[in-house]
Order: C-alpha cells, then structure tokens, then sequence
C-alpha cells in the first residue's frame, strides 16, 4: 500500500514520519513506534494487511532514519512527547498507539504522560521489562539480547547489497526475506560506498535501552496505564529461538494484571516476523482494525 512521507515540527528541528491512509473519512487513526533499531517501515506489512480500515501513521523515531539528525534529549519520556506532537500536527485529539518492542514501552509511557490525549495500547512483543542483573553493561546487554541488529551500528558496508546481504542472513529473517523486508533494511541506510552504515545514533539507543531496561519509571509504565491494552507476545525469540522474549510465566513474574491487560500468544512469528511477515502483519492489522 502506497504511502506519503512528512516532517512534523518537535523539540530540536522535524520528525520524518510516514502515512498510510485509511479507505474512508471515518476510519480511526493509529500512531505506531517502531523498535530500538528499527524505522517506520517496520510498519508497511501491517499498513498493507490493514488494507485501508484505519490511518496508520509511523513515525521514524529520533535519531533513526529521517529522523537521525534530531538531537537530544533522547528517550522513551521524549519519543512519546514527539508522538503526542504528532497528533498535535495532525489535530487529532484522542489517538491509539500501536508500539513495537521498545515502541511498546513508548507507548505505554505516552500513556502515562498524556492520559487524556491516549485512547487505546497495542502492544507487540515489547513494553514490559524482563530482569536485567544490577549494574548490567548497556552495550553489552544490546549485544547479547539483539544480537546482529545491535553490531550492525558500528559496521560499515561496500554497496547497499553488501547491507542487505547482511541482514538477509539474520537468523529471524532469512526464511521470511521479501521486498517489504528489503526496503526496511534500505531505509536505515546511510552514507556513500565503500563506507555505508546504519542511521541509527548510538546515543540514541543506549539511552533509550537505559530507559527500556533500567529506568523505574519508564519500565514500570505499562502498570500505570489507564486506557485498555492488549499485549500480543510471539511464540519465537529475536533469533527465531523457540522460546520467545515473553511467555506467560514471565509476564506472570513481571507483575502484568491481567484484569487490566489482554494478553494473546501470537503462534509461529518471531520478534521480527511479527510485523514483517504477511502472516504476523494480518494478526496485528487485526487488532489495529479493533482500536478505538
């Protein structure tokens, strides 16, 4: 589904944020947050699947992407401020946030900041904080939980082939590669040959891993939400390791109330193809359809 590129005015110069729009005038609008290293095209599977019965609109986040020359502070407290300026730019006065991994977490805290702004969470396999041991390395706690997509920041690539050849090796992807998945990779791309790179800020993604895994405030957010959420968790993991990030045991551990939180297992995805999949994209545009 085709889609249009625009910068919405925030603390520190303009967001580039991408819009989907819905088949008519009274279709919800959705806000989506993409993952720590990712982009708004995380989103275009589900944009696709949504087939028009809701505007999605997926901004890159702060120093990814369009977004990467946007300075600091960075944050989950100022993604979720640049979301809520985004339904400023747009005049929408209430609006659901759809969040992905860290974007679940930025969503939540959206909610928390702007109760009267947020109507609805979805939240996919992200916004609850697993245990990380005291004192824990940012760097090295990125490099052990997301493996290659945490690497690839400090890497640099010949030719733009050489990047997606990168990334279509990725144990989560490769059975799943198709061209939605390539232009994702595309986006985060920056730079001339022989020295192309990621956009991604390194600032950027330690403080916001700092606010995902260690900051009370921001991780304990999805317990202080007030408007209806649902948590859809993969069965598989971030290297398609058969044990995902979640499981019920664990957000049972993570103190998730369930009378407050719709909890659903997503079968046969992982982290990533629970987007980027036709198959995952149709259970999330699903629950993006129902929000209000």
């Amino acid at each position: 589904m085709s889609y249009t590129e625009f910068d919405v005015p925030v603390a520190g110069g303009h967001l580039r944020v991408c819009r989907w729009p819905a088949a008519h005038d009274n279709a919800p609008a959705v806000l989506a947050a993409h993952g720590i290293t990712a982009n708004a095209l995380s989103w275009a599977a589900v944009a696709d699947a949504l087939a028009g019965r809701a505007t999605l609109i997926a901004a890159d986040l702060r120093g990814r992407a369009g977004s990467a020359g946007l300075p600091g502070p960075y944050g989950l407290v100022q993604h979720a401020d640049d979301l809520v300026a985004i339904a400023d730019h747009l005049n929408l006065d209430r609006v659901s946030i759809a969040g992905h991994s860290m974007g679940g977490f930025v969503a939540a805290v959206a909610a928390v900041r702007h109760p009267d702004r947020i109507t609805s969470l979805l939240l996919v396999d992200g916004g609850v904080t697993l245990q990380v041991p005291e004192g824990a390395d940012i760097d090295a706690t990125l490099a052990a939980v997301i493996g290659p997509a945490m690497r690839r920041l400090q890497m640099t690539f010949p030719d733009p082939q050489a990047y997606l050849d990168f990334w279509r090796a990725h144990p989560a992807l490769s059975a799943d590669w198709s061209p939605v998945i390539e232009a994702y990779a595309l986006r985060d791309l920056v730079g001339h040959p022989p020295t192309l790179g990621s956009s991604c800020d390194l600032d950027a993604v330690r403080r916001d891993a700092t606010d995902t895994l260690l900051d009370e405030q921001t991780t304990t957010a999805i317990h202080r939400v007030g408007c209806p959420t649902t948590l859809l968790w993969c069965e598989r993991g971030i290297l398609d390791e058969p044990r995902g990030l979640y499981d019920d045991a664990r957000l049972d551990a993570a103190g998730v109330d369930r009378t407050r939180v719709t909890v659903e297992r997503v079968a046969d995805v992982n982290h990533y193809t629970v987007l980027l999949s036709a198959k995952g994209a149709t259970v999330v545009a699903d629950h993006i359809g129902r929000l209000s």
